[in-house]
């Protein structure tokens, strides 16, 4: 894409005055926004010379940038730690950003130290969501803030995901009449399950790649711009069932607990039962998994990101231990473990 980084440059130059010192890049994602970090030669935007910024590319036929800005400007009245917008220039799809650094809670947390004070990173992550959940409660009220519901056509159609892109093209199979039943019957269980709860603002991919470690005011958030108003596990869910990086259960289970004595606190969370918030995490979590292991063979097969096709056995650990814990999924079960068994794991083998 060099016609893109010229016009970056050009804007950069042309309406902000910019002296570029380094351009190079700092990330990809999922989507078809990419991310570089520049650094100028004269002050900018009242930051120092030699202060890095982020630039967002989100081309405008493939990614709208207006959800982003409004999110930002509301979270960061919330007092989450958001990256702070300097400039847009919307008709080209590029905002310069404050940079949040580029130490992932990923990468520290398959460090050593890191994983030594996982403790310490959860927590600033469940409160960094709780203040987000919380301080958002007020602008989806009063609707000062357009989202989307987390209703029950969307949940379905992210689980939809799974059959289009894992089971036919992944897995080359066609499921039997039975076998779509048992689908059909376990993404009802999941819709119902997700509309039960109370609903709150959800960030929708909080998870460890986009939280960013930072000494002061921990973590840094980023990639809200598909946020919604739905389940108030689902970010818990995205956080401590991260298709990225694994815990042991009990673990897992203790920052839920956790967090949901954090939501009984601030009165987020009404009824204290234990037993049904549980079940309420579990639950999204295989909402969750279903969509995931479809959008990473999506990705693959339709984008080209070959890499996401390693973080599918993980996804599907998760599933195959959270369906065996209920009887209601035990079908579910059944019908991934043959399909894994089946073609998937060799598939999988052959991409690597």
């Amino acid at each position: 894409m060099p016609q893109r980084i010229e016009q970056i440059k050009h804007w950069l130059k042309t309406e902000l005055q910019a002296d570029i010192h380094s351009f190079e890049p700092a990330s990809n994602d999922a989507s078809f926004r990419r991310y570089f970090r520049v650094v100028f030669n004269n002050s900018i935007a009242e930051q120092a010379a030699g202060q890095a910024f982020i630039v967002m590319d989100a081309p405008p036929e493939k990614e709208a940038i207006a959800p982003f800005i409004d999110i930002a400007a509301h979270l960061e009245v919330t007092g989450v730690h958001v990256p702070h917008i300097y400039a847009v220039n919307e008709a080209s799809g590029f905002i310069l950003m404050f940079d949040l650094g580029n130490i992932a809670y990923l990468s520290l947390l398959n460090s050593e130290s890191g994983r030594e004070r996982a403790d310490k990173l959860y927590a600033d992550a469940m409160s960094s969501l709780l203040v987000m959940q919380r301080g958002m409660q007020s602008d989806i009220q009063k609707q000062t803030i357009e989202l989307a519901d987390y209703d029950a056509a969307r949940l379905k159609s992210e689980m939809d995901l799974l059959p289009d892109w894992y089971i036919k093209v992944h897995c080359q199979q066609t499921l039997t009449d039975r076998e779509q039943t048992v689908l059909d019957d376990a993404m009802k269980r999941l819709v119902e399950s997700a509309q039960e709860q109370p609903q709150v603002f959800v960030h929708r991919d909080y998870h460890s790649r986009n939280l960013m470690f930072y000494a002061e005011h921990n973590p840094g958030v980023i990639d809200f711009q598909d946020a919604v108003i739905g389940p108030v596990t689902y970010d818990l869910v995205s956080l401590l069932r991260d298709s990225y990086i694994a815990w042991p259960d009990d673990k897992v289970y203790e920052w839920v607990e956790q967090y949901r004595q954090m939501l009984l606190t601030e009165e987020l969370l009404q009824e204290d039962n234990k037993q049904q918030f549980v079940r309420w995490f579990d639950w999204m979590g295989i909402q969750r998994q279903l969509k995931v292991v479809g959008i990473f063979c999506r990705l693959n097969y339709r984008d080209g990101k070959s890499h996401y096709l390693n973080d599918i056995p993980q996804t599907l650990d998760y599933l195959f231990q959270v369906c065996a814990r209920y009887p209601e999924f035990e079908s579910l079960l059944q019908l991934l473990t043959r399909l894994d068994n089946d073609k998937a794991v060799t598939l999988l083998n052959n991409t690597r």
